[in-house]
């Protein structure tokens, strides 16, 4: 079976081939389309497996992304098809928990601000001064296997933590010590609101111009679930007129175009694509905003859980026992 992975790392290769049979041919390519002939094709979140694209490979047999989430991939077309696709679900609960503490702490105490200070050789305190998070309450939207994990942190810490999820788990709310809440009440409460959730039709823009106006004014927003959560135009306005306090983001709607500004070089067709990078770029420039490169995940730990899963991915799809199959 020939196999073709996108965006990955030459370390990354090696841990695979030792873990792959031998039998399967192993081709790294930076465009699916190259390799008409990819009986199995392992994408990361950036590589976009749009219906054009899979045209293009027409014995194409099994996606494993790997991800958890999916949205990069043209599921109807797979299903027309009837390709089978398989994700990575449980990789980094815990990584992507401890990210947003990252992002939480980064803004809550000003660390951003304070080290572009220090290495300007400048020591004054002034405007620097933070806030306890023992006693603030944190909202969770999404309270998930990642959810959980920073309810988890957040009670550590002291705070008070309410949650929204379209599927509850008294079991849990009663051992962790949190309420469910419908998604307004938490917006209405929350100092601090993190969003954990997947993007798909239903949460596309879970926050936006209408919900913005009932967040409780000097809110913090955290985000490293999916950027397409956010609408970036009241994003950008609840910064502006104060109604959040600060963005700790490790995601942003339309975040491929920052990282490939080329890409919107001739793209008439598309202004909606070019205002959002406009947009993003005033985001990222404001002081009370943090920013990571879609890097929650991004510990070796999460990273090994990755491939030795899509590694199993693979092989059970061949022995005809297809596992982590989504749809």
């Amino acid at each position: 079976m020939k196999i073709v992975f996108l965006e990955l790392h030459q370390w990354e290769e090696k841990y695979l081939r030792d873990r792959i049979d031998a039998s399967h041919e192993i081709v790294l390519a930076d465009d699916v389309t190259k390799v008409p002939d990819a009986d199995t094709v392992s994408p990361f979140v950036y590589s976009k497996l749009t219906a054009a694209r899979l045209s293009k490979l027409p014995g194409l047999k099994l996606i494993t992304t790997r991800s958890t989430g999916f949205d990069h991939i043209d599921m109807a077309e797979c299903a027309r098809r009837g390709i089978t696709v398989c994700n990575v679900p449980f990789y980094g609960e815990n990584t992507v928990a401890e990210h947003t503490f990252a992002l939480i702490l980064a803004l809550s105490r000003k660390v951003h601000e304070a080290f572009v200070r220090v290495r300007a050789a400048n020591f004054s305190l002034d405007g620097l001064r933070g806030f306890d998070l023992k006693g603030k309450t944190i909202g969770v939207v999404g309270a998930g296997r990642i959810g959980l994990h920073v309810i988890r942190i957040a009670r550590g810490f002291g705070m008070k933590v309410l949650a929204t999820d379209v599927k509850q788990d008294h079991f849990w709310a009663e051992v962790l010590g949190f309420d469910y809440v419908e998604l307004d009440e938490l917006l209405a409460h929350s100092d601090i609101i993190t969003l954990h959730a997947p993007h798909n039709k239903h949460t596309h823009h879970l926050i936006n111009r209408r919900n913005f106006d009932k967040i409780k004014r000097g809110a913090i927003l955290i985000n490293t679930a999916r950027g397409g959560l956010v609408d970036t135009e009241a994003l950008l306005i609840a910064l502006e007129k104060g109604i959040l306090a600060g963005a700790g983001l490790d995601v942003l709607e339309g975040e491929e175009a920052i990282l490939e500004e080329s890409a919107l070089l001739g793209d008439e067709a598309n202004p909606e694509k070019l205002r959002m990078a406009i947009q993003n770029h005033l985001i990222l420039k404001k002081p009370n905003v943090v920013f990571t490169p879609h890097n929650a995940f991004n510990s070796q730990e999460a990273l090994e859980r990755i491939l030795d899963t899509t590694a199993e991915n693979i092989a059970s799809f061949v022995a005809g026992s297809p596992k982590n199959v989504v749809s």
